[in-house]
């Protein structure tokens, strides 16, 4: 089984910061893309950030400049900095792996349970 834990979510006021971790443990031989996932009531889910292996990054254009994604390969952990929050940020926050179990699999894609951040003052 894989998972994919997310932790660091919370109130934040306007202009704050918060950093965001996302675990994926389980029998994995190789995890490729990992990226993080944002969905606000009455919205559609969206791409907020992701980094490939060789840590190539791809933004929102809503979270550039603002936001940096980052991985340690060894610990299968994505990180995603938020800074400068605004309330527009509020949403809850999905970790997304796209990984391989195993070597006579192929490629599957996995989610995290959702970690809620909310900016307001």
């Amino acid at each position: 089984q894989v998972q994919l834990v997310e932790s660091g979510g919370g109130l934040v006021q306007p202009g704050g910061s918060l950093r965001l971790s996302c675990v994926a443990s389980g029998s994995i031989v190789r995890v490729y893309v990992m990226g993080w996932y944002r969905q606000a009531p009455g919205k559609q889910r969206e791409l907020v950030a992701d980094i490939s292996s060789s840590d190539f990054t791809n933004y929102a254009d809503s979270v550039k400049g603002r936001f940096t994604i980052s991985r340690d390969n060894a610990k299968n952990t994505v990180y995603l900095q938020m800074n400068s929050l605004k309330p527009e940020d509020t949403a809850v926050y999905y970790c997304n792996a796209d990984l391989q179990r195993n070597l006579f699999k192929s490629r599957e894609t996995y989610w995290g349970q959702g970690t809620q951040v909310t900016v307001s003052s």
